[in-house]
């Protein structure tokens, strides 16, 4: 069922006014007409237009779906609602439709005549073997939604109008009477002038538009539905930078620079060196202008703590949750996890935690992200003179509750330093590669790393990794 639809309204440029009856004139001369064998598509929520069309394209023997059909239209997902009437037409014409006209103009006064015209015009076509897509309201009660419904026929016998319901899982061969039909037709926005919305099935040449890669617009759409229900209703941003939806609480044109040059910066970089695999769902990235805000809407969002004042993963979620006041490095930091998950989702918590930490302060050299010393380093430094780091043999080969609970602040160091050990001599992802084809049988990485390192004596390595380490500076 569609909502009401502000765009429509814009579209037809007419305010409401109250519900009418119409009287429809005799029905001498409309003959029986029936669109046989019409395929029915429910719709998903708001794509009452779109499964109409899918229903018309199914019987035209094509492979399109109610979501390639929005993909078509060019509406904007992060409105989270599905093709108001202007949307559906521009799909029906970039897929080969000749939908006519569209919008009918009636006189509000005197409206019997033009309804009836209008009803002759769909009728002409049914009998032709042309269906109609119409914008209705959903029934006669004061607060209808409006709502598409594909016309697929008329038995002259009882005055019925054949239909094809989206909203409802066995809606093939609806009927309601034409007397009904033309007191829900009319959109009521003005007194003077109601409007008939009327999008004729005729087939030109047929053209499937090619499908996106990855999550399309449709799957935005529907995702952004539901997120809305979440969002709170003022001061909130939504921008779709895939294959997340960031939300922030900032300034719009702040969230949108954080989307483009954070969010998208890091992910374009890490599928260049890392990933070919998006997460398999979409992500919200939700960006909290302050700690305030971030630990407030924290918990009433979502029902959590939060356990770092930088922000957090939450997989049940599936949501990047951040105080953003903290700068943008556990953002990347974050980003990193569901992109590892779906790309190697054996990777122990050394590599998972070593590459996040890694990015935590990075930048760009020669079009490739790479990580920076960061605060961490004074930490590790610390422990490596107080002879307090385990060697790389005992921390690949950590299990989560190890690596997580057991000196957890000098575990994420080590690991971080590792890689930034092997990135800087240009050995990253090679041992990163290796490692994932050879995840089977080394799961911890060690064996890789020796090979990667060319080293046989990995005592006098960690010896000079650590001597390494304890020359850096930061920042």
């Amino acid at each position: 069922m569609k909502k009401f639809s502000p765009e429509l309204v814009a579209c037809l440029l007419l305010p409401a006014v109250a519900c009418f009856l119409a009287t429809p004139a005799a029905t001498a001369g409309y003959a029986d007409a029936l669109l046989k064998d019409v395929p029915h598509v429910q719709q998903k929520p708001d794509f009452c237009g779109e499964a109409c069309l899918e229903m018309i394209l199914r019987k035209l023997g094509h492979d399109m779906t109610q979501d390639d059909v929005f993909n078509a239209s060019g509406a904007d997902p992060v409105l989270g609602r599905g093709c108001v009437t202007r949307d559906l037409a521009a799909a029906m014409k970039k897929i080969g439709f000749v939908p006519g006209q569209i919008l009918y103009s009636i006189d509000a006064a005197k409206p019997d005549a033009g309804l009836e015209e209008q009803w002759k015009a769909l009728h002409a076509d049914l009998v032709k073997g042309v269906a109609s897509i119409i914008c209705m309201h959903y029934d006669d009660t004061r607060d209808a939604t409006e709502h598409f419904r594909l016309i697929v026929g008329y038995d002259a016998k009882t005055d019925e109008v054949i239909y094809n319901e989206p909203a409802v899982a066995k809606g093939a061969g609806q009927r309601m009477k034409r007397a009904l039909l033309l007191k829900l037709w009319p959109l009521k926005y003005a007194g003077d002038t109601w409007t008939l919305v009327r999008l004729r099935c005729e087939p030109g040449t047929i053209v499937k538009p090619a499908r996106p890669a990855g999550f399309t617009p449709a799957d935005f759409c529907q995702h952004i539905r539901k997120l809305k229900e979440k969002v709170p209703a003022k001061g909130f941003t939504i921008f779709v930078q895939p294959p997340f939806v960031v939300v922030g609480d900032e300034e719009p044109n702040t969230v949108r620079i954080r989307a483009l040059q954070t969010v998208k910066w890091a992910v374009d970089r890490l599928k260049l060196d890392y990933f070919t695999k998006d997460p398999p769902t979409i992500i919200d990235v939700w960006l909290f202008k302050d700690k305030k805000s971030y630990e407030k809407n924290t918990a009433a969002i979502f029902k959590e703590e939060p356990t770092t004042p930088y922000g957090f993963y939450s997989e049940s979620n599936g949501a990047l949750i951040m105080n953003i006041e903290t700068g943008g490095g556990t953002l990347i930091h974050e980003i990193l996890h569901p992109f590892t998950r779906a790309n190697f989702p054996t990777c122990p918590p050394w590599l998972f935690e070593g590459l996040g930490s890694l990015y935590e302060q990075c930048s760009e050299r020669e079009g490739h992200i790479i990580g920076r010393t960061n605060w961490r380093l004074e930490g590790l430094q610390t422990a490596l003179k107080k002879d307090l780091v385990p060697t790389f043999e005992k921390m690949t080969g950590m299990d989560s509750d190890e690596f997580y609970r057991e000196d957890r602040g000098t575990n994420y160091a080590e690991a971080r330093y590792l890689c930034y050990y092997l990135q800087e001599k240009g050995l990253l992802l090679k041992f990163y590669k290796d490692f994932v084809a050879n995840s089977k049988t080394d799961p911890s990485g060690y064996e890789t790393l020796k090979k990667t390192l060319d080293e046989k004596d990995m005592a006098a390595f960690e010896k000079k990794w650590k001597d390494y380490v304890l020359k850096l500076t930061f920042p």
